[in-house]
């Protein structure tokens, strides 16, 4: 660090990045840019998003044609951030995940806005499920090179995000709709009621047959779908592990754990049990629910979220 000392002094005053040309460039890459930092620039997804955003704001600044492409990548990570709202890290900036999913919100984008995002988002994008997480970790080099007709699984992502959206607002209007009404309290549903729920959004103009058939797919079944977007009944859930919450026999530590799985089933609807051994429950029992329950009611826990989450599926 004493050897670059000059350079690290001058380029701290801000008037040293008003005009940068080609001489202070290869100052700044070969003098500045390989020091030790102390900062920490946060996990390695956290990273990757950083690029993705700057990539966008580049993009953006350019009038690039890979514009488009980033903007779809990014509306991917931000549907599937809004499928993790159980997380209050991610519930508190729902808002402005749900805000970047609107057409809205692009027509007057520019780069202040884009930083914003980057800011807000960066360290959210590391509880993106497994499954999904592939959309983070990309490869952004802009090069071309010969023509391949190659496969590109992510097309439409932007599309699905946006019929998502407008699913979710339709049918929180809607709550009252005798077949939301029976999802949302976790009573089993028959096939006649989500022939009538995709009816009811097919009507309405909210999506296709092809948006119907991948929310089927992808949350193994239409039902599971339209529960991951109205959630369940807050106190219908308490009711169901009432008996992991009996008052003067459950510990403060036991209730805790299930109040985070209520509030997971409320706001998500439904819930795969190995969730209970990953963050945020880990942040209470660092070895999964045995931690706090003995044997027997993890098993019979287990059985209920289970119940309860089958309940969608006709």
């Amino acid at each position: 660090m004493r050897q670059r000392r000059r350079a690290v002094e001058k380029y701290q005053r801000p008037e040293a990045w008003i005009a940068i040309d080609d001489e202070k460039r290869k100052e700044l890459v070969d003098e500045i840019a390989p020091l030790p930092s102390a900062k920490q620039f946060g996990t390695e997804e956290a990273k990757r998003f950083d690029l993705l955003m700057f990539s966008l704001q580049l993009a953006l600044l350019k009038g690039s044609k890979r514009f488009d492409t980033l903007k779809k990548q990014l509306l991917e990570i931000a549907s599937a951030l809004e499928d993790q709202t159980g997380i209050p890290a991610i519930a508190h900036r729902a808002v402005l995940i749900e805000e970047i999913q609107t057409d809205i919100w692009w027509e007057g984008v520019n780069v202040p806005l884009l930083e914003l995002v980057r800011l807000r988002l960066r360290d959210l994008v590391q509880h993106i499920e497994k499954g999904r997480k592939a959309i983070v970790y990309s490869d952004f080099a802009d090069e071309i090179g010969d023509g391949v007709e190659i496969d590109l699984p992510q097309v439409g992502e932007a599309d699905f995000a946006r019929f998502k959206q407008k699913a979710r607002h339709f049918l929180k209007r809607h709550e009252d709709h005798l077949v939301l009404h029976k999802l949302r309290q976790g009573k089993p549903l028959t096939a006649i009621d989500l022939a009538a729920l995709e009816k009811m959004l097919l009507d309405a103009g909210i999506g296709d047959a092809g948006d119907i058939e991948r929310a089927r797919e992808t949350s193994r079944g239409f039902g599971r779908f339209v529960r991951s977007l109205v959630g369940l009944d807050r106190a219908a859930v308490s009711e169901a592990l009432g008996e992991f919450l009996s008052a003067g026999t459950a510990s403060a530590a036991q209730i805790e754990f299930v109040g985070m799985i209520i509030e997971h089933l409320t706001d998500q609807g439904t819930m795969d049990p190995s969730l209970l051994y990953e963050p945020p429950f880990t942040d209470l029992a660092p070895t999964g629910p045995e931690q706090v329950f003995d044997e027997d009611r993890v098993t019979r826990l287990v059985s209920r979220i289970r119940e309860i989450s089958d309940s969608a599926v006709a």
